[in-house]
């Protein structure tokens, strides 16, 4: 194939492939508005007391413009959580020390992740709260969102029963949902104010340090 043709396949390749209009920019833009007007009404006005319409008006666009991005207001607080959850990730991996006994990996992730959602305690009570009545597709992300933290927990059980710090047959999965729901039991009086977030935490790690009483290794003979 000559020159000339290998640069008019180029030049008809690139017709093809164009460089973004701006519109991703633009719809990436709109979005972080949305999500920071949200936020403000959320904690204005309640998570009943905040609409779609008031969220759009609050981000400079029109009521129908927002359900280009949006349908419901739990989507926006998926959304928050999430991003929460991925921060607590990011913490934990980056102070994480897989030489440590496991409880104490396990208690180092809950503390990171109890001390971010305490950080914005009334905007997480709003979160949570809103998200017991999700509607069926905003619970399922709701689901996927509980098991990304489930399936993080159970890596780090499955590390520990490798070195042997957990009993023998345990099943890491179901142990790491167990850990899972103990957090959850411990955040509902911290969520209605009967506790202190570091009554909370200390809730936390008193119910997960009792759990691996019973699920860490044995003597031999026990």
């Amino acid at each position: 194939m000559d020159a000339g043709a290998t640069r008019k396949g180029a030049e008809t390749a690139g017709q093809r492939l164009r460089p973004d209009d701006g519109r991703l920019v633009r719809g990436r833009k709109s979005r972080e508005r949305i999500q920071q007007a949200a936020r403000e009404l959320f904690r204005e006005h309640g998570f009943d007391g905040a609409t779609l319409r008031a969220i759009a008006e609050r981000a400079g666009m029109g009521a129908s413009s927002i359900y280009r991005h949006v349908r419901t207001k739990e989507e926006l607080l998926v959304y928050e959580l999430t991003v929460l959850q991925d921060r607590a990730w990011k913490y934990f991996r980056q102070r994480d020390d897989r030489k440590r006994p496991t409880p104490e990996r396990v208690a180092h992730f809950l503390e990171i992740q109890h001390r971010l959602l305490a950080n914005d305690r009334d905007f997480t009570s709003i979160a949570l709260r809103g998200l017991t009545r999700p509607d069926a597709r905003v619970a399922g992300q709701v689901l996927q969102l509980q098991d990304q933290t489930i399936g993080l927990l159970a890596e780090i059980l499955q590390i520990g029963r490798m070195k042997k710090d957990l009993a023998k047959g345990l099943d890491v999965l179901e142990a790491a949902r167990t850990v899972f729901h103990i957090t959850q039991g411990a955040r509902l009086p911290w969520l209605n104010g009967a506790m202190s977030d570091e009554e909370c935490l200390i809730a936390i790690q008193q119910d997960v340090a009792m759990l691996f009483r019973g699920i860490g290794a044995k003597p031999d003979g026990v």
